[in-house]
Protein backbone atom coordinates (compact mmCIF):
# COMPACT_ATOMS: atom_id res chain seq x y z
CA UNK A 1 0.00 0.00 0.00
CA UNK A 2 1.24 3.47 -0.87
CA UNK A 3 -0.14 6.72 0.39
CA UNK A 4 0.55 10.04 -1.28
CA UNK A 5 1.01 12.43 1.60
CA UNK A 6 1.99 15.83 0.44
CA UNK A 7 3.13 18.01 -2.46
CA UNK A 8 5.31 21.11 -2.27
CA UNK A 9 5.42 24.09 -4.56
CA UNK A 10 8.76 25.81 -5.20
CA UNK A 11 9.30 28.97 -3.17
CA UNK A 12 12.51 30.12 -4.81
CA UNK A 13 15.81 28.75 -6.02
CA UNK A 14 18.10 27.58 -3.20
CA UNK A 15 21.34 25.93 -4.39
CA UNK A 16 21.88 22.73 -2.43
CA UNK A 17 25.06 20.64 -2.55
CA UNK A 18 24.14 17.81 -0.19
CA UNK A 19 20.52 16.93 -0.71
CA UNK A 20 20.62 13.95 1.65
CA UNK A 21 21.83 16.21 4.46
CA UNK A 22 19.13 18.76 3.68
CA UNK A 23 16.36 16.14 3.66
CA UNK A 24 17.72 14.59 6.86
CA UNK A 25 17.45 17.99 8.56
CA UNK A 26 13.86 18.35 7.29
CA UNK A 27 12.92 14.97 8.76
CA UNK A 28 14.47 15.83 12.12
CA UNK A 29 12.56 19.14 12.16
CA UNK A 30 9.36 17.27 11.28
CA UNK A 31 9.86 14.82 14.17
CA UNK A 32 10.29 17.70 16.62
CA UNK A 33 7.24 19.48 15.21
CA UNK A 34 5.16 16.28 15.54
CA UNK A 35 6.36 15.86 19.11
CA UNK A 36 5.43 19.48 19.91
CA UNK A 37 1.78 19.03 18.87
CA UNK A 38 1.45 15.54 20.33
CA UNK A 39 1.38 13.62 17.06
CA UNK A 40 4.47 11.77 18.24
CA UNK A 41 5.54 11.07 21.84
CA UNK A 42 8.72 12.45 23.36
CA UNK A 43 11.98 10.63 22.56
CA UNK A 44 15.49 11.64 21.56
CA UNK A 45 15.58 12.64 17.90
CA UNK A 46 18.22 10.47 16.20
CA UNK A 47 20.36 11.04 13.15
CA UNK A 48 18.37 10.22 10.03
CA UNK A 49 19.87 8.30 7.14
CA UNK A 50 18.75 9.42 3.68
CA UNK A 51 19.74 7.58 0.51
CA UNK A 52 18.47 6.94 -3.01
CA UNK A 53 16.05 3.97 -2.99
CA UNK A 54 17.05 0.77 -4.75
CA UNK A 55 14.20 1.17 -7.24
CA UNK A 56 13.98 4.56 -9.04
CA UNK A 57 10.18 4.42 -9.20
CA UNK A 58 10.17 4.85 -5.42
CA UNK A 59 11.55 8.36 -5.73
CA UNK A 60 14.87 10.16 -5.62
CA UNK A 61 15.59 9.75 -1.90
CA UNK A 62 14.11 7.65 0.89
CA UNK A 63 14.42 6.92 4.59
CA UNK A 64 13.42 4.04 6.82
CA UNK A 65 13.77 6.13 9.96
CA UNK A 66 10.20 5.35 11.06
CA UNK A 67 11.04 1.67 11.48
CA UNK A 68 13.94 2.53 13.77
CA UNK A 69 11.65 4.80 15.83
CA UNK A 70 8.91 2.22 16.38
CA UNK A 71 10.34 1.01 19.68
CA UNK A 72 11.04 4.39 21.37
CA UNK A 73 7.78 5.88 20.02
CA UNK A 74 5.73 2.73 20.82
CA UNK A 75 3.81 3.22 17.56
CA UNK A 76 3.67 1.30 14.29
CA UNK A 77 6.16 2.56 11.66
CA UNK A 78 3.48 3.59 9.16
CA UNK A 79 1.84 5.92 11.71
CA UNK A 80 5.23 7.41 12.58
CA UNK A 81 6.11 7.94 8.92
CA UNK A 82 2.72 9.58 8.29
CA UNK A 83 3.22 11.96 11.22
CA UNK A 84 6.69 12.89 9.96
CA UNK A 85 5.45 13.49 6.41
CA UNK A 86 2.58 15.67 7.63
CA UNK A 87 4.96 17.89 9.63
CA UNK A 88 7.70 18.34 7.05
CA UNK A 89 8.62 22.03 6.64
CA UNK A 90 8.12 23.46 3.13
CA UNK A 91 11.16 23.09 0.89
CA UNK A 92 11.34 24.20 -2.71
CA UNK A 93 13.55 21.31 -3.79
CA UNK A 94 10.99 18.68 -2.69
CA UNK A 95 8.24 18.02 -5.21
CA UNK A 96 6.34 15.23 -3.43
CA UNK A 97 6.54 12.93 -0.44
CA UNK A 98 5.06 9.45 -0.18
CA UNK A 99 4.64 7.11 2.76
CA UNK A 100 4.92 3.44 1.85
CA UNK A 101 4.21 0.40 4.03
CA UNK A 102 5.65 -0.67 6.34
CA UNK A 103 6.96 2.86 7.00
CA UNK A 104 9.28 4.13 4.31
CA UNK A 105 9.19 7.81 3.37
CA UNK A 106 10.04 8.52 -0.28
CA UNK A 107 11.00 11.96 -1.56
CA UNK A 108 10.80 13.24 -5.12
CA UNK A 109 12.73 16.29 -6.23
CA UNK A 110 10.75 19.18 -7.62
CA UNK A 111 11.08 19.22 -11.42
CA UNK A 112 11.09 23.01 -11.69
CA UNK A 113 13.76 23.27 -9.00
CA UNK A 114 15.78 20.62 -10.81
CA UNK A 115 15.53 22.48 -14.12
CA UNK A 116 16.73 25.64 -12.37
CA UNK A 117 19.88 23.79 -11.22
CA UNK A 118 21.07 23.99 -14.82
CA UNK A 119 21.88 27.66 -14.24
CA UNK A 120 23.45 26.92 -10.86
CA UNK A 121 25.74 24.31 -12.40
CA UNK A 122 26.84 26.76 -15.09
CA UNK A 123 27.40 29.51 -12.50
CA UNK A 124 29.64 27.29 -10.36
CA UNK A 125 31.65 26.07 -13.34
CA UNK A 126 34.85 24.23 -12.49
CA UNK A 127 34.16 24.79 -8.77
CA UNK A 128 30.95 22.76 -9.07
CA UNK A 129 29.95 21.17 -5.77
CA UNK A 130 32.77 22.67 -3.75
CA UNK A 131 31.72 21.94 -0.16
CA UNK A 132 32.54 23.52 3.17
CA UNK A 133 33.05 20.29 5.15
CA UNK A 134 36.73 21.12 5.65
CA UNK A 135 36.46 24.90 5.78
CA UNK A 136 39.24 26.33 7.95
CA UNK A 137 40.97 22.94 8.29
CA UNK A 138 44.35 21.73 7.04
CA UNK A 139 44.84 18.23 5.68
CA UNK A 140 47.99 16.44 4.63
CA UNK A 141 48.09 13.48 2.29
CA UNK A 142 51.29 11.44 2.17
CA UNK A 143 51.62 9.12 -0.81
CA UNK A 144 54.07 7.37 -3.13
CA UNK A 145 56.94 7.77 -0.61
CA UNK A 146 59.18 5.30 -2.47
CA UNK A 147 62.92 5.55 -1.90
CA UNK A 148 64.77 6.69 -5.07
CA UNK A 149 66.30 3.28 -5.72
CA UNK A 150 64.61 2.77 -9.08
CA UNK A 151 62.06 4.23 -11.47
CA UNK A 152 58.47 4.31 -10.31
CA UNK A 153 56.45 1.37 -11.57
CA UNK A 154 52.72 0.88 -11.90
CA UNK A 155 52.44 -0.92 -8.56
CA UNK A 156 53.82 2.07 -6.69
CA UNK A 157 51.82 4.40 -8.92
CA UNK A 158 48.53 3.00 -7.63
CA UNK A 159 49.15 4.66 -4.26
CA UNK A 160 50.12 7.82 -6.12
CA UNK A 161 46.83 8.01 -8.03
CA UNK A 162 44.81 7.12 -4.93
CA UNK A 163 46.61 9.75 -2.84
CA UNK A 164 46.38 12.51 -5.42
CA UNK A 165 42.68 11.83 -6.02
CA UNK A 166 42.09 11.87 -2.27
CA UNK A 167 43.82 15.25 -2.12
CA UNK A 168 41.66 16.59 -4.96
CA UNK A 169 38.50 15.42 -3.21
CA UNK A 170 39.61 16.97 0.08
CA UNK A 171 40.14 20.27 -1.73
CA UNK A 172 36.66 19.96 -3.24
CA UNK A 173 35.35 19.43 0.31
CA UNK A 174 36.92 22.71 1.42
CA UNK A 175 40.16 21.56 3.05
CA UNK A 176 43.51 23.29 2.59
CA UNK A 177 45.59 20.35 1.39
CA UNK A 178 49.32 19.64 1.39
CA UNK A 179 50.75 16.70 -0.56
CA UNK A 180 53.87 15.08 0.90
CA UNK A 181 56.45 12.52 -0.22
CA UNK A 182 58.43 10.81 2.58
CA UNK A 183 61.69 9.07 1.75
CA UNK A 184 64.92 7.72 3.22
CA UNK A 185 68.26 7.97 1.46
CA UNK A 186 70.44 7.00 4.42
CA UNK A 187 69.72 3.28 4.70
CA UNK A 188 71.16 0.05 3.35
CA UNK A 189 68.96 0.14 0.26
CA UNK A 190 70.46 3.38 -1.05
CA UNK A 191 73.97 2.27 -0.09
CA UNK A 192 73.44 -0.76 -2.30
CA UNK A 193 72.31 1.54 -5.13
CA UNK A 194 75.50 3.58 -4.67
CA UNK A 195 77.69 0.47 -4.77
CA UNK A 196 75.82 -0.82 -7.84
CA UNK A 197 76.30 2.47 -9.69
CA UNK A 198 80.01 2.48 -8.74
CA UNK A 199 80.43 -0.93 -10.37
CA UNK A 200 78.60 0.24 -13.50
CA UNK A 201 80.74 3.41 -13.58
CA UNK A 202 83.95 1.37 -13.53
CA UNK A 203 82.46 -0.85 -16.24
CA UNK A 204 81.68 2.22 -18.36
CA UNK A 205 85.33 3.26 -18.05
CA UNK A 206 86.50 -0.17 -19.19
CA UNK A 207 88.00 -1.05 -15.82
CA UNK A 208 88.30 -4.71 -14.84
CA UNK A 209 85.26 -5.45 -12.66
CA UNK A 210 83.11 -8.43 -11.79
CA UNK A 211 79.35 -8.08 -12.03
CA UNK A 212 77.76 -9.84 -9.03
CA UNK A 213 75.76 -12.93 -9.92
CA UNK A 214 71.99 -13.29 -9.66
CA UNK A 215 72.19 -14.59 -6.09
CA UNK A 216 73.55 -11.25 -4.83
CA UNK A 217 70.41 -9.31 -3.90
CA UNK A 218 72.42 -6.26 -2.89
CA UNK A 219 73.23 -5.50 -6.52
CA UNK A 220 70.71 -3.50 -8.56
CA UNK A 221 70.60 -4.72 -12.18
CA UNK A 222 68.39 -2.12 -13.81
CA UNK A 223 69.52 -0.80 -17.18
CA UNK A 224 68.93 2.71 -15.85
CA UNK A 225 72.11 2.38 -13.74
CA UNK A 226 74.09 1.55 -16.90
CA UNK A 227 72.74 4.76 -18.48
CA UNK A 228 73.53 6.77 -15.34
CA UNK A 229 77.05 5.33 -15.27
CA UNK A 230 77.74 6.28 -18.90
CA UNK A 231 76.53 9.82 -18.26
CA UNK A 232 78.63 10.05 -15.09
CA UNK A 233 81.73 8.75 -16.82
CA UNK A 234 81.26 11.39 -19.52
CA UNK A 235 80.91 14.11 -16.86
CA UNK A 236 83.76 13.26 -14.46
CA UNK A 237 86.01 10.98 -16.46
CA UNK A 238 88.20 8.83 -14.21
CA UNK A 239 88.24 11.27 -11.29
CA UNK A 240 85.81 9.12 -9.27
CA UNK A 241 87.67 5.83 -9.67
CA UNK A 242 88.89 5.80 -6.07
CA UNK A 243 85.65 7.10 -4.52
CA UNK A 244 83.56 4.88 -2.27
CA UNK A 245 79.79 4.33 -2.67
CA UNK A 246 78.71 7.66 -1.10
CA UNK A 247 79.03 10.09 -4.05
CA UNK A 248 77.59 7.46 -6.36
CA UNK A 249 74.59 7.15 -4.06
CA UNK A 250 74.10 10.93 -4.12
CA UNK A 251 74.36 11.05 -7.92
CA UNK A 252 71.88 8.18 -8.34
CA UNK A 253 69.49 9.78 -5.85
CA UNK A 254 69.49 13.09 -7.72
CA UNK A 255 68.96 11.46 -11.10
CA UNK A 256 66.31 9.08 -9.82
CA UNK A 257 64.27 11.75 -8.09
CA UNK A 258 64.27 13.85 -11.25
CA UNK A 259 62.97 10.81 -13.11
CA UNK A 260 60.33 9.97 -10.50
CA UNK A 261 59.04 13.55 -10.43
CA UNK A 262 58.87 13.72 -14.21
CA UNK A 263 57.02 10.40 -14.37
CA UNK A 264 54.49 11.51 -11.76
CA UNK A 265 53.95 14.82 -13.53
CA UNK A 266 52.91 12.89 -16.63
CA UNK A 267 49.89 11.60 -14.69
CA UNK A 268 49.27 15.03 -13.12
CA UNK A 269 50.69 14.16 -9.71
CA UNK A 270 52.79 16.64 -7.81
CA UNK A 271 54.01 16.96 -4.22
CA UNK A 272 54.30 20.12 -2.20
CA UNK A 273 56.85 18.71 0.25
CA UNK A 274 59.59 16.09 -0.02
CA UNK A 275 60.48 15.03 3.52
CA UNK A 276 63.78 13.24 4.11
CA UNK A 277 63.68 10.84 7.05
CA UNK A 278 67.34 11.66 7.73
CA UNK A 279 66.32 15.12 9.03
CA UNK A 280 64.68 13.36 11.96
CA UNK A 281 68.11 12.00 12.92
CA UNK A 282 69.90 15.29 12.33
CA UNK A 283 67.44 17.16 14.57
CA UNK A 284 67.52 14.40 17.22
CA UNK A 285 63.73 14.17 16.91
CA UNK A 286 63.92 10.37 16.92
CA UNK A 287 65.82 10.20 20.20
CA UNK A 288 63.63 12.88 21.77
CA UNK A 289 60.60 10.73 20.99
CA UNK A 290 62.31 7.72 22.59
CA UNK A 291 63.11 9.77 25.69
CA UNK A 292 59.50 11.01 25.90
CA UNK A 293 58.15 7.46 25.63
CA UNK A 294 60.54 6.33 28.35
CA UNK A 295 59.52 9.19 30.65
CA UNK A 296 55.89 8.10 30.19
CA UNK A 297 56.71 4.52 31.15
CA UNK A 298 56.26 2.89 27.75
CA UNK A 299 59.85 1.67 27.26
CA UNK A 300 61.76 -1.30 28.63
CA UNK A 301 64.94 -3.17 27.71
CA UNK A 302 65.17 -6.90 27.25
CA UNK A 303 66.79 -9.56 25.15
CA UNK A 304 64.85 -11.24 22.39
CA UNK A 305 62.87 -14.19 23.82
CA UNK A 306 63.64 -17.70 22.67
CA UNK A 307 60.21 -18.08 21.04
CA UNK A 308 60.46 -14.82 19.04
CA UNK A 309 59.54 -14.95 15.38
CA UNK A 310 62.10 -14.39 12.64
CA UNK A 311 61.18 -10.74 12.13
CA UNK A 312 61.75 -9.92 15.78
CA UNK A 313 65.13 -11.65 15.76
CA UNK A 314 66.16 -9.73 12.64
CA UNK A 315 65.01 -6.44 14.15
CA UNK A 316 66.97 -6.88 17.36
CA UNK A 317 69.97 -8.74 15.89
CA UNK A 318 69.31 -11.48 18.45
CA UNK A 319 72.20 -10.29 20.64
CA UNK A 320 72.16 -8.17 23.75
CA UNK A 321 69.27 -6.04 24.92
CA UNK A 322 66.85 -4.36 22.58
CA UNK A 323 64.69 -1.33 23.40
CA UNK A 324 60.99 -2.26 23.41
CA UNK A 325 57.77 -0.23 23.19
CA UNK A 326 54.90 -1.43 25.41
CA UNK A 327 52.41 -1.37 22.54
CA UNK A 328 50.36 -4.18 24.11
CA UNK A 329 48.97 -1.55 26.49
CA UNK A 330 47.06 -0.18 23.49
CA UNK A 331 45.76 -3.54 22.31
CA UNK A 332 48.69 -4.67 20.15
CA UNK A 333 49.30 -8.41 19.91
CA UNK A 334 52.90 -7.99 21.12
CA UNK A 335 55.34 -5.32 22.19
CA UNK A 336 57.54 -3.86 19.44
CA UNK A 337 61.27 -3.31 19.13
CA UNK A 338 62.18 0.36 18.67
CA UNK A 339 65.99 0.09 18.85
CA UNK A 340 68.01 -3.00 17.99
CA UNK A 341 70.68 -4.32 20.31
CA UNK A 342 73.17 -2.82 17.84
CA UNK A 343 71.79 0.65 18.65
CA UNK A 344 70.13 1.08 15.23
CA UNK A 345 66.46 2.10 15.29
CA UNK A 346 63.88 -0.09 13.59
CA UNK A 347 61.41 1.43 11.12
CA UNK A 348 58.91 2.02 13.93
CA UNK A 349 60.78 4.69 15.88
CA UNK A 350 61.39 7.16 13.00
CA UNK A 351 57.82 6.56 11.81
CA UNK A 352 56.48 7.64 15.20
CA UNK A 353 58.80 10.67 15.19
CA UNK A 354 57.67 11.54 11.65
CA UNK A 355 54.00 11.50 12.59
CA UNK A 356 54.67 13.58 15.66
CA UNK A 357 56.39 16.04 13.32
CA UNK A 358 53.27 16.10 11.13
CA UNK A 359 51.00 16.81 14.08
CA UNK A 360 53.38 19.50 15.34
CA UNK A 361 52.94 21.22 11.96
CA UNK A 362 49.28 21.82 12.84
CA UNK A 363 47.40 19.55 10.46
CA UNK A 364 43.84 18.69 11.42
CA UNK A 365 43.81 15.56 9.29
CA UNK A 366 46.59 13.21 8.21
CA UNK A 367 46.05 10.61 5.51
CA UNK A 368 48.72 8.07 4.61
CA UNK A 369 48.40 5.97 1.46
CA UNK A 370 50.40 2.80 2.08
CA UNK A 371 51.00 -0.56 0.46
CA UNK A 372 49.52 -3.73 1.91
CA UNK A 373 52.83 -4.66 3.54
CA UNK A 374 52.46 -1.67 5.89
CA UNK A 375 49.08 -2.74 7.26
CA UNK A 376 50.33 -3.64 10.75
CA UNK A 377 53.04 -0.97 10.96
CA UNK A 378 50.73 2.05 10.87
CA UNK A 379 48.74 0.76 13.86
CA UNK A 380 51.91 0.62 15.92
CA UNK A 381 52.64 4.20 14.88
CA UNK A 382 49.18 5.23 16.10
CA UNK A 383 49.89 3.49 19.41
CA UNK A 384 53.15 5.42 19.67
CA UNK A 385 51.42 8.74 19.00
CA UNK A 386 48.83 7.95 21.69
CA UNK A 387 51.62 7.03 24.12
CA UNK A 388 53.09 10.50 23.54
CA UNK A 389 49.77 12.03 24.59
CA UNK A 390 48.93 13.23 21.07
CA UNK A 391 45.71 12.80 19.11
CA UNK A 392 46.12 9.63 17.04
CA UNK A 393 42.54 9.94 15.76
CA UNK A 394 43.78 12.52 13.26
CA UNK A 395 45.77 9.81 11.47
CA UNK A 396 43.96 7.79 8.80
CA UNK A 397 45.42 5.19 6.48
CA UNK A 398 44.35 3.97 3.05
CA UNK A 399 45.90 0.57 2.34
CA UNK A 400 46.20 -0.35 -1.33
CA UNK A 401 46.75 -3.87 -2.59
CA UNK A 402 49.05 -5.06 -5.33
CA UNK A 403 48.65 -4.44 -9.06
CA UNK A 404 48.95 -7.27 -11.58
CA UNK A 405 49.90 -6.17 -15.07
CA UNK A 406 48.04 -8.28 -17.61
CA UNK A 407 48.98 -8.56 -21.28
CA UNK A 408 47.16 -10.90 -23.65
CA UNK A 409 45.42 -12.39 -20.64
CA UNK A 410 48.69 -13.25 -18.90
CA UNK A 411 50.37 -11.72 -15.88
CA UNK A 412 53.67 -9.92 -16.33
CA UNK A 413 55.88 -9.93 -13.23
CA UNK A 414 58.66 -7.43 -12.65
CA UNK A 415 61.41 -6.63 -10.17
CA UNK A 416 63.14 -3.28 -9.69
CA UNK A 417 66.28 -4.95 -8.33
CA UNK A 418 66.55 -7.43 -11.19
CA UNK A 419 65.86 -4.71 -13.75
CA UNK A 420 62.72 -6.32 -15.15
CA UNK A 421 59.76 -4.01 -14.82
CA UNK A 422 57.11 -1.92 -16.47
CA UNK A 423 57.85 1.62 -15.44
CA UNK A 424 55.06 4.13 -15.13
CA UNK A 425 56.49 5.79 -18.24
CA UNK A 426 56.28 2.52 -20.17
CA UNK A 427 52.61 2.06 -19.35
CA UNK A 428 51.75 5.69 -20.12
CA UNK A 429 53.43 5.31 -23.49
CA UNK A 430 51.48 2.13 -24.21
CA UNK A 431 48.14 3.56 -23.05
CA UNK A 432 47.70 7.15 -21.82
CA UNK A 433 47.99 9.16 -18.63
CA UNK A 434 44.20 9.15 -18.34
CA UNK A 435 43.97 5.38 -18.69
CA UNK A 436 46.64 4.89 -16.04
CA UNK A 437 44.81 7.15 -13.60
CA UNK A 438 41.38 5.65 -14.14
CA UNK A 439 42.40 2.00 -14.12
CA UNK A 440 44.45 2.44 -10.92
CA UNK A 441 41.57 4.25 -9.23
CA UNK A 442 38.53 2.31 -10.39
CA UNK A 443 38.69 -0.47 -7.78
CA UNK A 444 38.55 -0.24 -4.01
CA UNK A 445 42.16 0.15 -2.74
CA UNK A 446 41.79 -2.92 -0.50
CA UNK A 447 41.11 -5.08 -3.57
CA UNK A 448 43.83 -6.55 -5.78
CA UNK A 449 43.84 -4.93 -9.20
CA UNK A 450 44.41 -6.39 -12.63
CA UNK A 451 45.62 -3.69 -15.01
CA UNK A 452 44.39 -4.91 -18.38
CA UNK A 453 46.61 -3.26 -20.99
CA UNK A 454 44.52 -4.61 -23.84
CA UNK A 455 41.36 -2.97 -22.51
CA UNK A 456 43.15 0.27 -21.61
CA UNK A 457 44.07 0.96 -25.24
CA UNK A 458 40.75 -0.08 -26.76
CA UNK A 459 38.89 2.78 -28.50
CA UNK A 460 35.39 1.54 -27.75
CA UNK A 461 32.65 1.79 -25.15
CA UNK A 462 34.06 -1.30 -23.46
CA UNK A 463 36.90 0.90 -22.24
CA UNK A 464 35.51 3.01 -19.37
CA UNK A 465 38.08 5.77 -19.98
CA UNK A 466 36.96 6.15 -23.58
CA UNK A 467 33.28 5.90 -22.60
CA UNK A 468 33.49 8.60 -19.90
CA UNK A 469 35.62 11.02 -21.89
CA UNK A 470 33.51 10.51 -25.01
CA UNK A 471 30.54 12.01 -23.12
CA UNK A 472 32.53 15.25 -22.75
CA UNK A 473 33.64 15.08 -26.38
CA UNK A 474 30.03 14.84 -27.52
CA UNK A 475 29.15 17.99 -25.56
CA UNK A 476 32.09 19.83 -27.09
CA UNK A 477 30.99 18.72 -30.55
CA UNK A 478 27.53 20.19 -30.07
CA UNK A 479 29.00 23.58 -29.19
CA UNK A 480 31.36 23.54 -32.18
CA UNK A 481 28.42 22.89 -34.48
CA UNK A 482 26.25 25.47 -32.68
CA UNK A 483 28.96 28.10 -33.15
CA UNK A 484 29.11 27.33 -36.87
CA UNK A 485 25.33 27.80 -37.12
CA UNK A 486 25.27 30.89 -34.94
CA UNK A 487 23.08 29.23 -32.28
CA UNK A 488 23.56 30.49 -28.71
CA UNK A 489 22.22 29.29 -25.36
CA UNK A 490 22.13 32.77 -23.81
CA UNK A 491 18.69 33.63 -22.46
CA UNK A 492 17.53 30.03 -22.63
CA UNK A 493 14.27 29.06 -20.92
CA UNK A 494 15.27 25.93 -19.00
CA UNK A 495 11.63 25.35 -18.07
CA UNK A 496 11.35 23.71 -21.50
CA UNK A 497 13.66 20.84 -20.51
CA UNK A 498 12.01 17.42 -20.50
CA UNK A 499 12.22 14.22 -18.48
CA UNK A 500 15.36 12.79 -20.18
CA UNK A 501 17.31 15.92 -19.26
CA UNK A 502 15.89 15.84 -15.72
CA UNK A 503 17.00 12.24 -15.31
CA UNK A 504 20.57 13.26 -16.07
CA UNK A 505 20.38 16.30 -13.79
CA UNK A 506 19.30 14.02 -10.94
CA UNK A 507 22.53 12.10 -11.40
CA UNK A 508 24.55 15.34 -11.53
CA UNK A 509 23.02 16.40 -8.21
CA UNK A 510 24.57 13.31 -6.60
CA UNK A 511 28.11 14.62 -7.13
CA UNK A 512 28.17 16.55 -3.86
CA UNK A 513 27.15 13.41 -1.99
CA UNK A 514 29.88 11.42 -3.73
CA UNK A 515 32.55 13.96 -2.75
CA UNK A 516 31.33 14.06 0.85
CA UNK A 517 31.21 10.27 1.20
CA UNK A 518 34.61 9.79 -0.44
CA UNK A 519 36.14 12.26 2.02
CA UNK A 520 34.29 11.05 5.12
CA UNK A 521 35.02 7.37 4.39
CA UNK A 522 38.51 7.86 2.82
CA UNK A 523 37.33 6.08 -0.33
CA UNK A 524 38.51 8.06 -3.37
CA UNK A 525 37.49 5.26 -5.75
CA UNK A 526 33.88 6.39 -5.30
CA UNK A 527 34.46 9.21 -7.80
CA UNK A 528 35.54 6.67 -10.45
CA UNK A 529 32.37 4.64 -9.87
CA UNK A 530 30.29 7.81 -10.11
CA UNK A 531 32.02 8.92 -13.32
CA UNK A 532 30.95 5.75 -15.07
CA UNK A 533 27.39 6.13 -13.75
CA UNK A 534 27.32 9.73 -14.99
CA UNK A 535 28.44 8.64 -18.47
CA UNK A 536 25.83 5.86 -18.42
CA UNK A 537 23.19 8.49 -17.66
CA UNK A 538 24.45 10.89 -20.34
CA UNK A 539 24.81 8.83 -23.51
CA UNK A 540 21.13 7.75 -23.80
CA UNK A 541 20.07 11.39 -23.30
CA UNK A 542 22.43 12.54 -26.05
CA UNK A 543 21.04 9.93 -28.42
CA UNK A 544 17.47 11.01 -27.66
CA UNK A 545 17.61 14.78 -27.06
CA UNK A 546 18.47 16.64 -30.27
CA UNK A 547 19.51 20.26 -30.42
CA UNK A 548 20.49 21.25 -33.96
CA UNK A 549 17.75 19.45 -35.84
CA UNK A 550 15.23 20.99 -38.21
CA UNK A 551 12.34 19.57 -36.16
CA UNK A 552 13.50 21.26 -32.92
CA UNK A 553 11.92 24.71 -32.33
CA UNK A 554 14.49 27.50 -31.73
CA UNK A 555 13.43 28.10 -28.09
CA UNK A 556 13.71 24.40 -27.27
CA UNK A 557 17.05 24.16 -29.08
CA UNK A 558 18.35 27.03 -26.97
CA UNK A 559 17.16 25.35 -23.74
CA UNK A 560 18.70 22.04 -24.71
CA UNK A 561 21.97 23.70 -25.62
CA UNK A 562 21.95 25.26 -22.17
CA UNK A 563 21.42 21.81 -20.69
CA UNK A 564 24.42 20.44 -22.59
CA UNK A 565 26.55 23.29 -21.30
CA UNK A 566 25.67 22.24 -17.75
CA UNK A 567 26.30 18.58 -18.65
CA UNK A 568 29.72 19.43 -20.05
CA UNK A 569 30.65 21.27 -16.84
CA UNK A 570 29.54 18.34 -14.68
CA UNK A 571 31.50 15.86 -16.81
CA UNK A 572 34.61 18.06 -16.82
CA UNK A 573 34.42 18.56 -13.05
CA UNK A 574 34.17 14.81 -12.49
CA UNK A 575 37.14 14.13 -14.78
CA UNK A 576 39.18 16.84 -13.03
CA UNK A 577 38.47 15.31 -9.64
CA UNK A 578 40.02 12.10 -10.96
CA UNK A 579 43.00 14.01 -12.34
CA UNK A 580 41.98 13.17 -15.90
CA UNK A 581 41.76 15.41 -18.93
CA UNK A 582 38.48 16.51 -20.50
CA UNK A 583 39.18 16.17 -24.25
CA UNK A 584 37.12 17.96 -26.89
CA UNK A 585 38.13 15.65 -29.75
CA UNK A 586 38.67 11.91 -30.08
Amino acid sequence: MRRHCRSFQPIGDIPLKLLSHAISALVQDAIRAAQSDGSLPAFDVPAVDIAPPKRPEHGDYATGAAMALAKPAKLNPFAIATAIANHLPPADFIGAVEVVHPGFINFRLNDDWLRAQTEQIIAEGDALFTLDLGAGKRAQVEFVSANPSGPINVGRSRGGVIGDTMARLLEAAGYQVEREYYFNTAGRQMRNVGNSLRIRYLEALGKPITIPDESDESFYRGDYLIDFARDLAAEVGESWVDHDWQPFKEYAEKRMFAWIRASLERVRIHHDVFFNENTLYESRAIWEVLEALEERGFIYRAAIPENADVDERDEADDKGEAVWFRSTRFGDSKDRVLVKSSGEPTYTLPDIAYHKNKLDRGFDLLINVLGADHGAQYKVVQYGISALGLDASKIHVIINQMVRMVRDGKEFKGSTRRGIYDTLDDVIDMTSADAVRYFLLARSPDSHLNFDLDLAVRQSNENPVYYIQYAHVRCAGIFREAALRGVSDEGADVRLLGEPELKFLRKVMELGEVIAQAVELYEPHRIAFYALELANAFHPVFDQVRVLHSDVPPALAKARLRFYRAAQIALRRTLNLMGMSAPEHM
